[in-house]
């Protein structure tokens, strides 16, 4: 669950700067909120930027996205993540 947890501290820290949402896993509402985030940062468009990421950029990012899905789905399988299949 490290990647999951890398994953929360580093969007909540950014939030925390814009007085955002804070992430939590502790509530179902809170892990489908997560799942929300992730799916839309795997949507092909926000992944690679609209293409102005390198491919290497764009691999990069889905394969820590992938993993953290994967540790969510594993924390709370009744999460939906459509991009994620």
């Amino acid at each position: 669950m490290k990647a999951l947890q890398a994953y929360i501290d580093k969007q909540n820290k950014w939030n925390a700067m814009f007085k955002g949402e804070q992430f939590e896993v502790k509530t179902a509402k809170g892990r489908q909120r997560i799942a929300q985030q992730i799916d839309c940062a795997l949507s092909p468009e926000n992944l690679s930027c609209d293409g102005e990421l390198s491919r290497t950029e764009t691999n990069r990012r889905y394969r820590e996205l992938t993993t953290v899905a994967k540790q969510l789905l594993q924390l709370d399988p009744t999460v939906q993540i459509h991009e994620y299949a």
